[in-house]
């Protein structure tokens, strides 16, 4: 089959977040099972051309290569993608978003054109991309090179729809027919991922759960409703993980190599990641943490248990940044619990890697989470997740590989937390369930796997 993947990020050439995660694996993944891929994504100011060896198609049009031969198309216009931040900076969204996605979407459907690749399947990510969809079955439904295209929207987060004012619809060079509410409109609003879920032939979700969650009301962001009409062309598959990137047995960031067949090597990264925190060197349960600090992320409950978390024994190592309030909290919280508690309010790559090897439990109570990295990478490192029971960390944690609690309340996440501490001095017990970890696979040729049925389900219909 002939794919294209359209994102507005895509990793290693742009990143804000887990999107460029996927829409740069995927790729991958699906040449390597056999598909013809091809994908787009604009030229921002970080994709410099001499770094990437970009080759100039023709005006407004770049490419290079990824994987064996992936051609990656970057759509130029300076005046919007010349810029330092993806989608804003410090101080809000641009201001003209929607004139900037809505140019991306159009110029991806007419360079196409110009080389000439019609794909069976365009599969767009997120709201950035959803015109694409809509443009596909209005402005270029007469054109015969754009006939039986099928398209696929993926919603990574279902919190983030592209909304703009109902003054700027005209940009769209859409018929004000399609603003109202069986279209782009959204309570006097325009809503672009609205759009894409009402003109694509089929939506998914990065995990089965995370797909049922979307269609009720406290999922569902208002679009609940939407996705119900919708439902018999919904889907969950689950995000995969880069497991060149993440495996104890070859990462080169950690302290020392370790497998399932060789434990002492997990052990020998916990009591180095002790030193490198000014924790001290004993024998109790380290839970870590690599997280947006963000209510979302779970931080709302956690901020009220972290004093009671701090007084029971274990040990605790924190990184990532957010929230002021949360910076706040936990800055008194490192001073108050200087050898429980060790505070790292900042991105770094090198300690997250270690926080996954050296730790025995890891933290996500995330309180939505459309997939979660966090605890698959965790499980191949032999640590095992504490999650709430929600999206992607219902589909991949259970009792049998971590612990989970099912009410979203501090008591609980508490009470789960001891219960940690407590299996954790049981240590055949404790070790059995750290070997089981090392069993899951969630690799993203299983997930390849199943976007490619998805698309040869499109192209049959």
């Amino acid at each position: 089959m002939k794919i294209v993947i359209c994102a507005s990020e895509v990793f290693p050439f742009a990143k804000t977040g887990g999107l460029a995660d996927v829409t740069g694996a995927l790729p991958l993944a699906l040449e390597n099972l056999g598909q013809e891929v091809i994908v787009f994504m604009p030229k921002y100011q970080m994709v410099s051309e001499g770094k990437w060896h970009l080759k100039k198609i023709k005006t407004g049009l770049f490419s290079t290569t990824m994987g064996k031969d992936i051609k990656v198309y970057f759509v130029e216009h300076n005046g919007y993608f010349n810029r330092p931040g993806l989608y804003g900076e410090k101080t809000g969204d641009y201001p003209d978003n929607l004139e900037r996605f809505c140019f991306f979407c159009k110029k991806t459907l007419e360079f196409l054109k110009d080389i000439d690749f019609k794909p069976d399947v365009i599969h767009v990510h997120d709201w950035q991309t959803s015109l694409i969809p809509v443009y596909l079955k209005t402005t270029y439904k007469g054109s015969s090179f754009y006939k039986n295209i099928k398209t696929l929207l993926t919603i990574h987060n279902i919190g983030y729809q592209g909304l703009f004012s109902k003054e700027e619809f005209f940009k769209l060079g859409l018929d004000w027919s399609l603003f109202n509410i069986e279209g782009l409109e959204f309570y006097g609003q325009i809503n672009l991922l609205k759009g894409g879920i009402i003109f694509s032939d089929a939506i998914n979700t990065v995990s089965p759960t995370y797909s049922k969650e979307i269609q009720t009301k406290e999922f569902g962001f208002g679009l609940e409703g939407v996705l119900a009409k919708k439902k018999e062309n919904l889907y969950g598959i689950l995000n995969g993980i880069d497991y060149s990137v993440w495996d104890p047995l070859t990462d080169k960031l950690i302290f020392k190599n370790y497998s399932v067949q060789d434990l002492k090597g997990k052990y020998e990264n916990k009591k180095e990641l002790q030193r490198l925190c000014n924790l001290p060197l004993k024998d109790v349960a380290l839970f870590g943490m690599v997280s947006r600090l963000a209510e979302q992320k779970g931080w709302d409950i956690l901020a009220q248990a972290i004093d009671e978390i701090c007084k029971l024994n274990l040990q605790l190592v924190i990184l990532g940044t957010g929230d002021l309030k949360y910076h706040l909290i936990l800055e008194e919280i490192s001073k108050k619990y200087p050898t429980v508690c060790s505070i790292h309010l900042k991105f770094d790559e090198v300690l997250a890697h270690r926080i996954y090897a050296g730790s025995d439990v890891f933290l996500m109570p995330s309180k939505y989470e459309p997939c979660g990295l966090g605890q698959m990478i965790s499980l191949k490192y032999g640590t095992l997740p504490l999650v709430f029971k929600t999206g992607g960390l219902a589909d991949t944690v259970s009792e049998e590989n971590g612990f989970v609690f099912d009410n979203y309340k501090k008591e609980d996440l508490v009470k789960k937390i001891k219960e940690a501490i407590s299996l954790y001095k049981d240590k055949d017990r404790w070790n059995l369930l750290v070997r089981r970890a090392f069993s899951y696979n969630f690799s993203w040729e299983e997930s390849a796997k199943k976007y490619i049925e998805l698309y040869q389900k499109l192209v049959n219909q």
